[in-house]
């Protein structure tokens, strides 16, 4: 495993005294996500290299963390014996420039290409954007992405294909910087879909941080009209969409890689969010696979209308009064359940990995599986009285032997006891009054 987290310079160092017989991953953010991705490519021996921005904290600025050579980081990816190297790299965001520099620096040293997975549409962006030589990318380019991750390009593209998605609308009062011509007024939109409704942006990127989230709801005209002139204020273009009244636990998700050769030869699963923290509106915390033939076929038509290869999340909700699922949203990279399919038997990201080097990965069929993210899952128990365990009594026997890990239908976001430096990581920085800057 990855002995420390280490500055770019230290990385590099110990990366030009290593020897690597294949193209190493590169795999960033380096957190839950980023730890699934490298589980999922170390189970065929590829070597991972985490890269993540530093995470100091207040008063500590430079993310110092005492040893020589070393950054603080509180992600949990760098303790896994699955990550052989881990190190800071300027944050893409921040500096693109410097960003593309620091991965050069890094496969120069390592001194074969790399495959590069972006875990945050920051970091699948950036990379795409930046283009660093040397690093293959097994996902499409820049101009795909962002017709993808466009809200109403993706929109405009359900319409066409018939794929129903929540009531939109492009707002006139931002449209001097959208991609689409509007196509309401804020009265219009508010009078079309009533109170409380969602505010969307186009690109949530830029929307995310001006204000820190990437949709609000809305509860009145004053709210809304404060928010969309907001948005304006700041150069983003939004749309007001339906508050789709969703059914508790059937969120489901399309998990897959597509391969530059199509959607026919995509390998995919679909994911039901059957439990959410916090209920109805959290994070995943538990996911099984489910047999919705329709969600997988609607997902590959918008994948393969917009022309899209690589690993993504196509996100749907059942909305109960139209009695059908809306596509929410499309997620071009690996997400926080992403060990989910890996288990059931779809290894999305050694199947990215094989397209673009010379290993080779075929899978032998999905079987029913279950992904639970145990620190999201026990504080549900906890804190929610109208919450009731859906684990059986055997279920919490194989997790608290590890039997999990040899038998049954059950994986987990962060505990294995086959590999205990995450989950001894996530216990040290749980009780430390510090904030990791990513949840996922």
């Amino acid at each position: 495993m990855a002995d420390q987290f280490r500055s770019t310079e230290e990385l590099i160092d110990a990366l030009a005294a290593a020897d690597f017989d294949r193209p190493p991953a590169l795999v960033s953010n380096a957190h839950i996500t980023g730890l699934g991705v490298a589980r999922a490519l170390d189970a065929h021996d590829v070597p991972v290299i985490a890269l993540d921005r530093a995470g100091g904290t207040a008063g500590d600025a430079d993310g110092t963390a005492g040893d020589a050579g070393s950054v603080r980081h509180d992600g949990l990816a760098p303790p896994s014996d699955a990550v052989d190297f881990a190190g800071a790299v300027t944050y893409p965001l921040d500096d693109l420039d410097g960003f593309r520099e620091d991965v050069e620096a890094i496969v120069d040293a390592a001194g074969a290409e790399a495959v590069a997975f972006g875990c945050m549409d920051e970091w699948a962006l950036s990379y795409a954007e930046a283009d660093p030589d040397g690093v293959r990318l097994p996902f499409a380019g820049s101009d795909t992405l962002d017709d993808v991750l466009n809200k109403s390009a993706l929109y405009a593209t359900c319409e066409a294909l018939g794929v129903p998605y929540p009531e939109t609308y492009r707002l006139e009062a931002t449209g001097a910087t959208g991609t689409r011509e509007p196509d309401a007024t804020v009265d219009e939109a508010a009078e079309a879909l009533g109170f409380p409704l969602v505010v969307k942006p186009e690109l949530k990127r830029d929307f995310e941080e001006a204000f820190g989230t990437n949709v609000i709801e809305v509860a009145d005209r004053e709210e809304f009209e404060d928010v969309v002139a907001a948005a304006s204020d700041e150069g983003i273009a939004v749309m007001a969409q339906k508050r789709v009244e969703v059914a508790t636990g059937r969120d489901h998700s399309l998990a897959s890689y597509v391969p530059p050769s199509g959607a026919d030869d995509a390998l995919a699963v679909v994911g039901n969010a059957a439990v959410r923290y916090p209920l109805n509106f959290g994070t995943s915390c538990l996911v099984e696979t489910a047999d919705e033939p329709a969600i997988e076929e609607r997902a590959l038509a918008v994948l393969d209308d917009a022309g899209y290869h690589g690993i993504s999340e196509a996100e749907f909700v059942y909305d109960e009064a139209r009695e059908e699922f809306l596509l929410l949203d499309v997620n071009t990279r690996p997400w926080k359940w992403i060990s989910m399919p890996v288990a059931a038997g779809a290894n999305l990201p050694m199947a990215a990995y094989a397209a673009v080097t010379d290993a080779s990965y075929a899978s032998d069929g999905v079987e029913p599986t279950r992904w639970v993210y145990l620190r999201d899952y026990l504080s549900l128990l906890a804190g929610d009285d109208a919450f009731w365990d859906q684990l059986s009594a055997a279920d919490w026997r194989r997790l608290v032997s590890g039997a999990f890990e040899r038998e049954g239908n059950l994986t987990t976001g962060v505990y294995r006891p086959s590999d205990p430096g995450p989950a001894a990581k996530l216990f040290e920085t749980e009780f430390v009054d510090r904030e990791y800057y990513c949840s996922c």
